[in-house]
């Protein structure tokens, strides 16, 4: 501790006041009176370590008119229940390390500068709804053992809560993060409620230990996060990072003109990502996912390399890549080659870049297995899956009879290609029979020599 304590006793960490030497707890009345009279709003009020019954927080905001400037209260100790409304504190607020044995209601509270509560232990509920802060929170290490809500608070500067822990049900329902909110490592013991909240939010690394309801305009990041209970996301015109997530129920990700990526994150329920406007998905890779339905996503750059269960994405009304079409030249046989539009996968076109080396699942295999394995909901792109599927075991090489399936009616699925060989067949018979027919009237016209007897 940093200040001088009580001379009550060694075990009072009260900040001592002039002259006495007491604090403010263990003062005679007389001098109790003295030093609240001489009191005045907007000074600073300093009572670190002090233990503060509901009387003497009573007393204290009396004699300010409810108006505090620079406060600090520091591993203060609050026995009673703690009711700030309409509260003003016109200078930074500190009460790091301090306890709350009750209630703790901040409720409408203004307060002008910077906030910390870092270590701050609430035994019972904390209600910051409604509340305002010009500056920066900070309840980083903070232990909220009940019920925490913050609905419709606003933060100017941003919240951090890293490390902290919500043992009872938490709301952050309608707050304004200013410069946004950071719960990294965070814990929450019951149901979250974080619904239309406006600005960005970080839980990376946070432990849900029962069902999560994120909700956000600004960019959302759950990486490494882990959800015991259901994982639901809603964002709109930003991006969200859910890149190892772990989630052990279902999980519902709602996309509004935004992107997610999904990378590495292992979804043991049931998953659905949905896809409004302009959204898009940027990674599947290394994803556990048993039941992923994807809706309304625009695939086109989504790289599906590691997926573990390719069998088990239902995929509809959604957008892929197109390859090039046209004529081209090759120094391989066929030296010329006529490619079709078609449905493919991002990883085909960076097949042969450095990025898939060493990555098994980006390989000529891989890539079959998945097209083997996803499941489209309409014909044209089942039909485009399923012939990349035999194209890519033949780059790789898989029996000689494919390359000949490929260039004679291109794996059964381009027709086409087929009466195009037979006509050509046709003709070069026609061709053959015609040329040997006419060969043949011209043996038969050429006269017959005479005889020459002798």
């Amino acid at each position: 501790m940093d200040w001088v304590t009580c001379a009550y006793s060694a075990a009072c960490t009260g900040i001592a006041s002039r002259p006495s030497g007491f604090c403010l707890a263990h003062l005679t009345p007389e001098q109790l009176g003295e030093t609240i009279g001489d009191m005045s709003p907007r000074r600073l009020l300093d009572l670190r370590g002090t233990t503060v019954n509901t009387d003497l927080l009573s007393r204290l905001l009396d004699a300010t008119g409810g108006r505090l400037g620079r406060t600090r209260l520091d591993r203060v100790r609050f026995t009673g229940d703690v009711r700030l409304s309409g509260v003003t504190f016109t200078g930074d607020v500190s009460l790091d390390g301090a306890r709350f044995d009750r209630l703790a209601s901040f409720f409408g509270a203004r307060f002008e500068g910077n906030v910390s509560l870092a270590g701050v232990r609430f035994i019972r509920e904390l209600s910051f709804h409604g509340v305002t802060v010009r500056g920066h929170v900070s309840l980083d290490r903070a232990i909220m053992s009940r019920d925490a809500l913050f609905d419709q608070a606003v933060f100017g500067h941003g919240l951090s809560c890293e490390r902290a822990r919500f043992d009872g049900y938490a709301t952050f329902d309608g707050a304004r993060l200013g410069d946004g909110a950071a719960f990294r490592g965070a814990r929450f013991g019951r149901t979250l409620s974080f619904r239309k909240v406006s600005g960005h939010a970080g839980f990376e690394a946070a432990h849900f230990a029962a069902d999560a309801y994120l909700s956000a305009t600004g960019r959302l990041s759950a990486a490494r996060a882990r959800a015991d209970g259901l994982l639901d996301v809603a964002v709109a015109r930003c991006g969200v990072d859910l890149r190892g997530v772990e989630v052990a129920g279902a999980t519902t990700l709602r996309l509004t003109d935004s992107q997610a990526d999904l990378e590495g994150a292992v979804l043991r329920g049931p998953a659905t990502v949905t896809g409004r406007g302009n959204s898009m998905l940027t990674s599947l890779r290394q994803v556990e996912a048993a039941s992923l339905a994807l809706f309304g996503l625009d695939l086109s750059g989504c790289r599906f390399a590691g997926l573990t269960y390719p069998s088990g994405v239902r995929v509809k009304d959604c957008t892929f890549a197109l390859t090039p079409r046209g004529v081209r030249m090759s120094l391989r046989w066929p030296l010329l080659r006529w490619f079709s539009r078609r449905r493919v996968l991002a990883d085909e076109h960076t097949l042969h870049d450095r990025s898939g080396c060493g990555d098994p699942a980006a390989s000529a295999d891989g890539l079959a297995t998945l097209y083997a394995g996803l499941r489209p909901s309409d014909q044209a792109t089942s039909a485009d899956f399923a012939f990349a599927a035999m194209q890519m075991r033949r780059q790789a090489g898989h029996r000689w009879w494919l390359s000949l399936s490929w260039l004679l009616c291109g794996y059964g699925m381009r027709m086409g290609r087929a009466a195009g060989w037979f006509a050509l067949l046709a003709a070069i018979v026609t061709a053959a029979v015609l040329w040997s027919t006419a060969s043949h009237a011209d043996h038969a016209a050429e006269p017959t020599p005479p005889a020459i007897h002798p």
